[in-house]
């Protein structure tokens, strides 16, 4: 029962807040209503409808008493005159029962009371419309119609009662709110910056609101300069272990170069650029994307910009489909990086190639699928480690990789809060990536 209510709760924190606020308002509404209104409204109405009865049978037995019509007239008149009231005798045929208003609680007590007393009522009408209640009594003569004024009968009814609690549940409700929307905004601004920052992007961001919330801000500015600070070391030395490694293999390179050419010096080179070629993407998996600025990028040109890049390298890749247009702010650079490495992947492990793109309101997906060897479902997880080595044909080193090339696009992808999915493709039978960014 609990889980079922549970699907219909606020996913919001602004909904669940005004439900915690709005639902004791309404339930302490419902109560007042049930246990004052309607039970003191009751009680005083019977009382004041007995005291009413008692001058109804004091009118009935004097009409009893007399001994035709015209004496019962005479002999109630003074009596009328002086309980203001007004009777008919002998009065039409009425229908019999009670009329009334459904919502009527109080002509409800009313009704009920008189036909205890009087097991001679005929019927009663306590329209709320007008001013004056009436019953008809049977009597020896014939029937008797009463009219009384509402107002000696009943408790005034208690609408303006309720329209003052409405009111003034909905003023204090929206002066509730209005205290509570202060309070839960400095949340919002910090789950807002908590997921900018995830994103790789740098929203200012100034703690308010209570002490706690307070507290909760200064630790997320504390711990995103401290994250701001390592980058920037990690960038400084990558800075300078980039220039210390590239100068000897330059210079080594350049020594090899003019030696006499033979098979030896061939290898040699050879060995210097796979060297180079290692350090290149040893410094590209350590710097990720944080050297490079976010902007407003165009996902579409994006994808056939890389797939143009690898068309002008003789390899066999096609855009098939986009769904979606319009632009998302990201690390341009970084993300073709991310999709490069997965091209690049699926061309070393396959013949044809396929590339999609899907933009949706909450996400970027970029889908590689090649009709490579496929990596096992088993296998998928442990081939996003860096520098991981599976047996087989679809090895990461296949082809002089290093194993980062899947490590290198998942990293990229945490760091716009998304992730990197590895399957099955349907349409060519190996392996399909998904580079999905969060929007």
């Amino acid at each position: 029962m609990f889980r079922s209510l549970k699907h219909l709760m606020p996913r919001g924190l602004y909904g669940r807040a005004a439900l915690i606020l709005i639902l004791p308002v309404v339930i302490i509404q419902i109560v007042v209503s049930v246990t004052f209104i309607q039970r003191h409204f009751e009680r005083v109405t019977e009382q004041m409808t007995q005291s009413v009865a008692l001058e109804v049978q004091l009118l009935l037995d004097e009409v009893g008493a007399a001994k035709d019509i015209s004496a019962a007239k005479a002999r109630i008149l003074p009596l009328v005159r002086a309980l203001d009231m007004t009777v008919v005798l002998p009065a039409e045929k009425v229908a019999p029962g009670d009329t009334r208003a459904f919502w009527d609680w109080s002509g409800r007590a009313v009704a009920a009371t008189i036909r205890q007393r009087f097991p001679g009522l005929v019927a009663s009408e306590l329209p709320i419309q007008q001013r004056f209640a009436k019953f008809t009594f049977q009597t020896k003569f014939g029937l008797l119609m009463l009219s009384v004024d509402r107002a000696r009968v009943s408790a005034s009814n208690p609408h303006q009662l309720l329209v003052l609690m409405l009111f003034t549940s909905a003023l204090m409700t929206f002066i509730a709110y209005l205290f509570l929307r202060n309070q839960l905004r400095p949340i919002k601004q910090l789950g807002d910056a908590a997921a900018a920052f995830g994103k790789g992007q740098q929203r200012p961001y100034r703690p308010r609101g209570a002490l706690e919330v307070r507290a909760a801000g200064m630790a997320f500015l504390d711990m995103r300069g401290r994250i701001e600070r390592q980058i920037e070391q990690r960038t400084l030395m990558l800075s300078g272990i980039s220039h210390d490694l590239r100068s000897p293999l330059t210079r080594l390179k350049l020594g090899l170069s003019l030696l006499p050419e033979d098979s030896e010096t061939r290898a040699l080179l050879q060995d210097v650029g796979d060297m180079e070629r290692l350090v290149d993407e040893f410094l590209a998996f350590v710097r990720g994307d944080a050297t490079e600025t976010p902007e407003n990028t165009n996902a579409v040109a994006l994808a056939q910009r890389a797939v143009e890049n690898a068309n002008r390298m003789g390899q066999r890749v096609t855009l098939i489909h986009s769904m979606g247009q319009g632009s998302m702010i990201l690390r341009p650079a970084a993300v073709t990086r991310a999709l490069e490495n997965l091209i690049g992947n699926a061309v070393r492990h396959g013949k044809n190639v396929r590339v999609s793109v899907a933009l949706t309101e909450r996400v970027l997906r970029y889908s590689v699928e090649d009709d490579g060897p496929g990596i096992p479902k088993d296998r998928r997880d442990e081939a996003i480690l860096p520098f991981s080595r599976l047996d087989g044909a679809r090895d990461p080193n296949r082809g002089g990789g290093v194993g980062l090339g899947l490590s290198i696009a998942a990293d990229i992808a945490r760091s716009h809060g998304g992730t990197l999915r590895l399957g099955e493709s349907e349409a060519l039978g190996g392996l399909k990536a998904e580079l999905v960014l969060a929007r």
